[in-house]
């Protein structure tokens, strides 16, 4: 049987999206909790509930950290969109952008990061994880 070049980009989109919808495990979930606690409670909050008033601008014009909770909107975004902001600051999403949440290259592995990510993403409830994997599934791939 012969296949051609489209059937065979439907096996690897399939097998690229089944890879990335497996769950973290246990072990990979308690990295995430231990280096959220280290390098993002202090401004993100112990219990991922933002800064207060975090969508009114501080006296600097940046605005406070937001809740990575439910009550928040990293669950808007695409994961890729995340790890980006994450890794390279919020300026490489938004130019122009200042942010007092400081680029975490040279602080965190890539591998650390997905920690963090998957362990805030494995606190949302059911629906709002649902909706980040439909607007993840929908975006581009990230650049790292």
């Amino acid at each position: 049987m012969m296949f051609n070049c489209a059937h065979m980009v439907v096996v690897v989109v399939l097998a690229v999206t089944a890879a990335s919808a497996e769950e973290p495990s246990a072990k990979a979930l308690a990295l995430g909790q231990s280096l959220y606690a280290t390098h993002c409670a202090s401004c993100h909050g112990e219990n991922l509930e933002g800064q207060p008033d975090w969508q009114r601008p501080l006296d600097t014009g940046r605005l406070p950290a937001p809740p990575h909770d439910a009550s928040g909107h990293s669950w808007h975004h695409a994961y890729g969109q995340l790890f980006t902001i994450t890794k390279q600051g919020i300026a490489s999403f938004v130019p122009g952008y200042e942010s007092d949440m400081p680029v975490f290259s040279e602080i965190l592995t890539d591998d650390e990061i997905h920690a963090i990510l998957n362990y805030i993403k494995s606190t949302w409830p059911e629906r709002e994880r649902e909706f980040h994997d439909e607007v993840t599934r929908n975006s581009a791939p990230p650049s790292d």
